[in-house]
C-alpha cells in the first residue's frame, strides 16, 4: 500500500495523531470511570479519583483539534460522518457532560456521593460505547450519494458496532488499570492489577475477533491485509500484538508499575495502525478518499500554520501538567 505524501495527506496524519492522542489519554480516563464501581467506597475511589484530577479536562482538548480539524480540512466527510452518527455523538458528548458534572460534585456534595458515583461510571462507559461504536460505522460503510448522507437513522447499529463499542470500552478499562497500577499504592494497586489482569484478557480477545471480522466487512479491506507482497508487512501487526502482549503479562506478573501500561499504549498504537492499514487512503471507505473530502489547497496551508503553532503548545502544556504530577497519589492528592 503506497502513500502519496502531499498535502492532503500530511493532514489526514495531524488528524489521525489527534485522534490517537486523545484515545490513549482521554481513554485511561473513561477506563478509570468504567471501573469505578469495582473500587472500594472510600480510600480506594477517592485515590482513582485523584490519579486522573490534574489532567483529564486537559485530556479532551485532543478531542477538540481532531474534530475540529476534520471539520476544517476535511468538510465533505464531517458533513456526511456527523449526520450519520448524530445519535452517537449526542451520547458521547452527554456521557462527557455527567462525567465532567459528578467529577467536581462528588466532592462537594457528600451526601449525594452514591449518586455522582454512578453518574461518573454511567457517563464514561457511554462515552467509550459511543466512540467505538462511530468507529465501527465507519468502517463498515456509510452510505453516500450525491455527496451526502443517504442512509437512515439508525444505519450504524449492527453486530459489529455493537463488538467495536464494547471492545474500545474493555480497551479503556485496560488502560485505566494500568494507569492506577503506575500511579496508586496499598489495596487500590492490588485491585487494579487484578483488573488488569481481566481485562488485558477481554481487550484482547475483542481485539482478535475485530481483527477478524474486519476483512469480511469489503473486499478491499480483505486485500489490503492479504495481498502479496502486502502481507509481507501487514503480518507484521499482529506479529508486535502478540509481543506486547507477553511484555505485558510478563510486567503484571513481576509486579512492574509503568510497563503494563506502556505496554497497552503500544496494543493500542498497533490497534490504530491496523486501522489505517484497512482504510487508507479512505475517510468514509469505499466513497470517499481523503483527497476527495480535501478542503482548497490554501485553507489547508492557511489552517497548517497555525497548526505548527497551537499543536506544540498543547504537547508542551501536556508534557508539564505529566511532570509536575509524576508521583504517586493519595487519597487527597499527588505526593
Amino acid at each position: 500500500m503506497a502513500v502519496d505524501f502531499d498535502l492532503t495527506t500530511a493532514w489526514a496524519f495531524i488528524i489521525a495523531f489527534a485522534v490517537f492522542m486523545y484515545v490513549v489519554m482521554d481513554g485511561f480516563d473513561l477506563g478509570i470511570g468504567i471501573l469505578f464501581p469495582g473500587f472500594a467506597v472510600g480510600t480506594e475511589r477517592d485515590q482513582a479519583m485523584n490519579a486522573i484530577a490534574p489532567v483529564w479536562d486537559g485530556n479532551e482538548t485532543w478531542l477538540v483539534l481532531g474534530g475540529g480539524g476534520l471539520f476544517a480540512a476535511f468538510p465533505l466527510a464531517y458533513a456526511i460522518i456527523l449526520p450519520a452518527t448524530y445519535p452517537l455523538m449526542i451520547a458521547m458528548l452527554l456521557g462527557l457532560v455527567f462525567r465532567g458534572v459528578a467529577f467536581e460534585f462528588r466532592w462537594r456534595d457528600e451526601r449525594h456521593r452514591p449518586l455522582w458515583d454512578a453518574a461518573f461510571t454511567a457517563g464514561s462507559l457511554i462515552a467509550a460505547l459511543a466512540q467505538g461504536i462511530t468507529l465501527g460505522a465507519i468502517l463498515q460503510g456509510i452510505t453516500v450519494a450525491d455527496d451526502a448522507y443517504a442512509g437512515g437513522w439508525l444505519d450504524w447499529l449492527t453486530p459489529f458496532t455493537l463488538l467495536t463499542g464494547v471492545s474500545l470500552a474493555c480497551g479503556y478499562a485496560l488502560l485505566g488499570a494500568c494507569w492506577l497500577i503506575w500511579k496508586t499504592e496499598g489495596s487500590g494497586q492490588a485491585r487494579a492489577f487484578r483488573l488488569a489482569r481481566l481485562f488485558g484478557v477481554l481487550t484482547l480477545l475483542a481485539l482478535l475477533a475485530v481483527s477478524l471480522y474486519t476483512p469480511f466487512l469489503h473486499y478491499s479491506y480483505w486485500r489490503r491485509w492479504f495481498d502479496m507482497p502486502g502481507v509481507l508487512l501487514t503480518a507484521q501487526v499482529p506479529l508486535l500484538t502478540l509481543i506486547a502482549s507477553a511484555l505485558f503479562f510478563r510486567a503484571l506478573s513481576r509486579g512492574r508499575e509503568r510497563v503494563p501500561f506502556l505496554s497497552a499504549l503500544g496494543l493500542f498504537l498497533l490497534g490504530f495502525i491496523g486501522l489505517g492499514i484497512s482504510m487508507y487512503p479512505y475517510v468514509v471507505p469505499e466513497s470517499l478518499t481523503i483527497w476527495d473530502a480535501a478542503a482548497p489547497a490554501k485553507s489547508q496551508v492557511f489552517m497548517l500554520v497555525g497548526v505548527a503553532v497551537i499543536m506544540p503548545m498543547i504537547l508542551a502544556y501536556t508534557a508539564w501538567a505529566y511532570w509536575v504530577f509524576r508521583g504517586k497519589v493519595g487519597t487527597h492528592g499527588y505526593h
